[in-house]
């Protein structure tokens, strides 16, 4: 289908799990990190990832913390984030998107949504 290389950031390996298995049948490359933090470092290499599905809660640094130091790495400006958070109430979409994430997608995941927001990248 594409060959666009994700990188997924979750605190529970079980999320990331999910993700990549289902990403995976659908020809899509997958990094994964189970922190903000790291996710940061890795994102500062020459890795190539083409975007970030980033869960808003984790401990440390959450989603809202994370997303504007992303966007502020050289290189990584432009690269899609999106949201990924069991908070669906209203207002959770357009705090993710004042973060500066480009696009939102509530827990539990429905696929089809997801590969959407992906066709955009």
């Amino acid at each position: 289908m594409n060959n666009k290389r994700l990188l997924i950031v979750d605190d529970d390996p079980r999320n990331i799990f999910a993700l990549v298995h289902t990403l995976r049948a659908k020809s899509f490359d997958c990094l994964s990190c189970l922190s903000a933090e790291e996710a940061i470092k890795l994102l500062k290499t020459d890795e190539i990832v083409d975007a970030v599905l980033i869960d808003m809660m984790m401990p440390d640094m959450d989603g809202y913390d994370a997303i504007p130091i992303i966007k502020n790495i050289p290189s990584r400006e432009i690269m899609a984030i999106i949201a990924v958070t069991a908070q669906a109430m209203t207002g959770d979409k357009e705090k993710c998107i004042l973060a500066g994430a480009d696009d939102y997608i509530s827990k539990p995941i429905n696929v089809d949504k997801l590969l959407l927001a992906l066709l955009k990248i």
